[in-house]
């Protein structure tokens, strides 16, 4: 079995001339690097993280969004063994990811080291977990887009919870709130030293300009998926046209509400905040507490992104026709409604990176 050469086409029945296709190629960075995505972490002989392994895992994740059809997709290459001793806390860390990521701990991570997986696998492994993760919503929101019918699900659409302890795991003050401050991240497994790195791979993080930061010298343990991964975030938040910049930090806000990530919240609704000359709007929406709606209060417009962008968010993901309709009613065209999709989407992979291989503290 080969993987696919547009797994998301393939899924979401894209007909080629369709608006869809077209809005797509628009986004041609972020379609071509999604894809790119999934080539990398699906193909790299890696004695850290099998081939096996990673498909196992792949299909459990897929299921527990109820994307069947992707699931079924990883299935059919041949699944590891879920019960060996060393798939059964990855399988365990794997459902945090997926339904409570904000329930992440140190100890996981510890869990998995015992089990004999590496820093550079474990790195991968929650890489693969959140990537599925923001791959089986995309699918969602392209059928969605498509016309296609998607699975009923009734997850509330609600604020998640977030970490409320004061310090960190170092011993630093932490937040306990959202805010749109600027924050420090600390890694719960340690970054790959710079000089560990030889001189292309420096140049690669220097490209992005992430040479000082903790987290994608992290991430960097496996490079190849962290470019791919850093290539699709860009395609997606700094392109033309479509919807405007801000809504896109509007939209990573919102996921980031529904995950409870303190982090990626704080810079994305100051982004947002930024742009929209919003504030008192960006902090009624950093203020609602777990449990409750986000989208009351605000514009006509920003209702219909945030409902949709939390509907998406949600695992399993609960958007709906009726989530579209209200989008149509305030004129997103497809390509609009495309940047939406994408923007909450990517921030299921992001979120779960930040809160689960680190935490936030105050600067």
């Amino acid at each position: 079995m080969a993987l696919s050469l547009d797994i998301l086409a393939e899924l979401a029945e894209i007909v080629p001339g369709s608006p869809l296709e077209q809005a797509r190629g628009t986004r041609e960075a972020a379609t071509r690097h999604a894809q790119g995505s999934y080539e990398t972490l699906f193909s790299q002989q890696d004695a850290d993280f099998a081939l096996d392994e990673r498909f196992a895992v792949a299909a459990k994740v897929a299921k527990w969004h109820n994307a069947d059809a992707l699931a079924a997709h990883y299935a059919g290459f041949g699944l590891a063994d879920p019960t060996s001793l060393r798939l059964t806390p990855a399988l365990a860390f794997a459902r945090v990811l997926t339904f409570s990521p904000v329930e992440a701990t140190p100890g996981a991570l510890n869990a998995l080291t015992l089990a004999g997986w590496s820093q550079e696998g474990i790195v991968t492994l929650a890489q693969l977990i959140a990537f599925v993760s923001f791959q089986s919503r995309l699918i969602v929101g392209l059928r969605l887009l498509n016309d296609k019918p998607v699975v009923a699900s009734d997850t509330p659409v609600v604020a998640g919870k977030w970490h409320t302890a004061p310090v960190t795991k170092s011993g630093s003050r932490a937040p306990v709130q959202f805010t749109r401050q600027e924050l420090d991240w600390e890694p719960w497994l340690a970054s790959k030293p710079l000089a560990e790195y030889s001189a292309d791979e420096q140049a690669i993080l220097a490209k992005f300009g992430h040479t000082d930061s903790d987290y994608f010298r992290l991430l960097g343990r496996n490079l190849p998926v962290l470019e791919q991964r850093t290539l699709t975030d860009k395609g997606i938040f700094y392109t033309s046209g479509g919807l405007s910049r801000a809504e896109r930090e509007l939209a990573a806000t919102v996921t980031s509400k529904i995950n409870g990530c303190i982090y990626c919240a704080s810079v994305h609704a100051r982004k947002a905040s930024q742009l929209l000359k919003e504030n008192d709007a960006v902090d009624a929406l950093l203020a609602v507490q777990p449990g409750q709606s986000l989208g009351e209060g605000h514009s006509a417009r920003w209702q219909a992104e945030i409902a949709f962008a939390a509907a998406l968010s949600v695992t399993p993901p609960a958007a709906t026709p009726l989530h579209l309709s209200a989008l149509d009613k305030q004129e997103l065209d497809t390509l609009g409604q495309l940047d939406l999709v994408q923007s909450a989407a990517f921030f299921a992979w992001a979120n779960r990176l930040m809160l689960t291989l680190g935490e936030p503290a105050l600067t």
